[in-house]
């Protein structure tokens, strides 16, 4: 399955903390390694193998979580422009600048998603999702206890009044 719209509004907070994914209209199931030529998604998230109309499978998530997390930490996304056309080059041609004081073991791990070469991006790898679970940013976390929502998250919504 292949989501191909990962932004911060497809992902919702619940009231227990943990997060959701949300709007499901660009998933598609590709079965194994095939491939899929369809243009869509949110052009900051866009993973360079979509702009360049080379066929594309799952390693766009993977990309398009490395932007996520690039934003979730510095407040806005790698490559910003209002003209989608520079926006691409941008994504095509520009390496992702990150600020002195930006974390080394998220920067790390982000630039390990973002690779344009698809045999070096992580996710995309023979060991798969363990070269991310296994990266050093996240060597804290306990997956099996996040999965089975056994962690008390960082945040939690506060009740809506009725």
């Amino acid at each position: 399955m292949v989501f191909r719209d990962l932004k911060p509004e497809n992902v919702l907070v619940q009231n227990n903390g943990y997060l959701k994914l949300a709007d499901f209209g660009f998933i598609k199931m590709l079965p194994g390694s095939s491939r899929t030529y369809t243009f869509c998604g949110t052009p900051e998230y866009i993973a360079p193998e979509i702009i360049l109309n080379k066929g594309y499978g799952k390693p766009v998530d993977w990309y398009a979580t490395g932007i996520l997390l690039y934003e979730m930490m510095y407040g806005r996304p790698p490559f910003m422009s209002n003209d989608t056309y520079v926006l691409f080059e941008m994504t095509l041609k520009d390496k992702i600048k990150f600020p002195r004081d930006f974390d080394k073991d998220a920067k790390s791990l982000i630039k390990h998603l973002c690779k344009h070469d698809l045999s070096e991006r992580y996710g995309n790898l023979v060991d798969g999702v363990k070269d991310i679970k296994e990266h050093r940013f996240l060597k804290e976390i306990n997956f099996d206890s996040l999965v089975s929502q056994k962690i008390d998250p960082p945040y939690i919504p506060a009740k809506a009044q009725t």
